[in-house]
């Protein structure tokens, strides 16, 4: 009989704590937007206890309610065209302009420069643009959902390009030069190679691009103020009055809308994961 000497796992306290403390983080404002989306105002209290506590009664009255106020279909199908549009244009797009520069890169200096201008965009906040893209857009006759959707590709096309040129340094050139060995185009080179290469970096863009899209509050308010083509986040700016603030109704509504971009994420995590593995890993 061999004895096998069983060797018990230190636990890392310090780590554990973290994680509970950030599980807890993440789940009680989730756990208190579920349950106030269920209350009735009367149910509302400033106890602790109260507003910790279950509903007496869960019901879907305020997510019916909450659709009613925000024209739920309409907005989300403006929310849907807004952020579908703009991925789609950002993948292709920016996916381009990375390999492009990304490759040049090596061939040249200039493209150092060209590439740190565009990054150099991340770091202008949205309210120093404002003014003036409202007044352009009025002039150029786009405040409407096409000017927010070409706004949307400029203002994330500096870190969506610094993703895809980062992602680049673990694709191997000599498959580009075995596809020019073979008569293909760099055109050809890289929808055919290169692009479903970058699928998983094609995920994290996505989900970046469309959490970012789908959220978003000023560009729309901004741009298409007085169209009356609302977006679900300017849809529940109903609930938000001078007087106060309908929290049950709210929180049902921003359920709904989480739902979506909820589902989009778990499609692409997979991907993103790969991602993050084949980024790491050279």
């Amino acid at each position: 009989m061999k004895k096998h000497n069983k060797q018990t796992a230190a636990v890392n306290w310090p780590i554990t704590i973290l994680l509970i403390l950030g599980c807890i983080t993440i789940f009680f404002p989730l756990y208190m937007a579920l349950i106030i989306a269920f209350k009735q105002p009367m149910e509302m209290t400033n106890d602790i206890a109260g507003a910790l506590a279950f509903p007496a009664q869960w019901s879907f009255a305020n997510f019916s309610e909450a659709m009613r106020v925000t024209d739920f279909w309409n907005s989300l199908g403006n929310s849907l065209l807004l952020t579908v549009s703009t991925v789609v244009i950002a993948i292709v797009l920016h996916g381009l302009a990375g390999y492009a520069i990304g490759r040049s890169m090596i061939k040249s200096k200039t493209y150092n420069v060209i590439y740190l201008y565009i990054v150099s965009g991340m770091f202008v906040p949205f309210a120093i643009l404002m003014m003036p893209l409202v007044k352009q857009t009025a002039q150029m006759g786009m405040a409407n959902r096409l000017g927010v959707i070409l706004l949307y590709v400029v203002f994330y096309m500096p870190l969506n390009m610094m993703l895809y040129k980062g992602y680049l340094t673990n694709i191997p050139i000599a498959l580009e030069e075995a596809a020019r060995v073979d008569g293909a185009s760099t055109w050809r080179t890289y929808w055919s190679i290169v692009f479903p290469i970058m699928k998983p970096m094609h995920a994290t863009v996505a989900v970046l691009t469309a959490m970012s899209t789908w959220n978003d509050v000023m560009t729309p308010l901004v741009i298409m103020s007085g169209t009356g083509k609302n977006t679900l986040p300017l849809a529940q700016l109903n609930f938000q009055t001078q007087f106060g603030t309908n929290y049950n109704l709210a929180f049902a509504s921003y359920l709904l809308a989480l739902i979506p971009i909820l589902l989009f994420y778990i499609i692409c995590q997979k991907q993103i994961l790969n991602g993050v593995v084949n980024g790491a890993v050279k």
